[in-house]
Formats: structure tokens, C-alpha cells, sequence
């Protein structure tokens, strides 16, 4: 599962006081997405052998969103090193495609029972790449 799709609508919540969607609002939905993603390809011998941690996050926003609107957050997942994997992730207005936000995330991941950094090897990259 190469990439992954998840559609959401703009709730009152999320709105700050201009508004508009506050930009935190879009860095978690990029989070849930990327959980989900997780969720959806990884197997259960690899969701209970690895934690993921954030170690940067690079967010451009392009357009407001409001309250009631239609939006898909989609993610794939970019280039892995020894410990790191990068992924990508954008926030889209369903009704016109207008690209609201767009993220490059650095991920770690973690052995659950150390803490400690551990590999992203072929076979944890595998779901991921079909």
C-alpha cells in the first residue's frame, strides 16, 4: 500500500479565530493519516515491534479551509535510511483538488521495549512498497 487516503470533514473544533482551519488542526490530521496509514499496510507483527516518533516536520500552507468542507488527506511514504523514513503528506479540498497544505515528515523508528532506535529494514518497508 504505497500511499493511503483519508477523508475528513472541517469541524467546528477545528476553526480559530480568523476563521479558518488553525494550522495545528492540519498538522494532526497529517498524523492521523499517517497512523492510519500504519494501521492499514503493517502487519500485526510489525504494529506491536516498532513505535514511530516524529523528529521533523516541514508544513507549507497554500489555502484556508472552513467549517463543513469535504477534505481528503493523502500520505506516502518517501525515502528510508538505517533509522529514519521520511513521508509525505498533503491536505486537499475534495470539492475543486485545490492543494490546502503539504508536509514532509521525518519519522524514527523505535524498539517498544528498549526505546531505542531500531532499523527500517527491507521487510518493514515491504507493505509499504507493493
Amino acid at each position: 500500500m504505497r500511499s493511503f487516503e483519508l477523508p475528513l470533514t472541517v469541524q467546528p473544533g477545528d476553526i480559530d479565530g480568523l476563521g479558518h482551519v488553525n494550522n495545528v488542526v492540519y498538522l494532526r490530521w497529517m498524523q492521523q493519516a499517517a497512523g492510519a496509514h500504519w494501521e492499514a499496510a503493517a502487519t500485526p507483527a510489525q504494529r506491536a515491534a516498532v513505535h514511530w516518533v516524529v523528529v521533523r516536520h516541514e508544513i507549507e500552507y497554500k489555502a484556508p479551509a472552513f467549517a463543513g468542507e469535504q477534505l481528503v488527506v493523502r500520505t506516502r511514504v518517501g525515502e528510508a535510511t538505517a533509522a529514519t523514513w521520511e513521508r509525505w503528506s498533503e491536505v486537499r479540498r475534495v470539492g475543486d483538488d485545490r492543494l490546502l497544505a503539504s508536509c514532509r515528515s521525518v519519522y524514527v523508528a523505535l524498539d517498544p521495549g528498549s526505546g531505542r532506535p531500531r532499523r527500517v529494514d527491507a521487510g518493514l518497508r515491504a507493505p509499504f512498497e507493493a
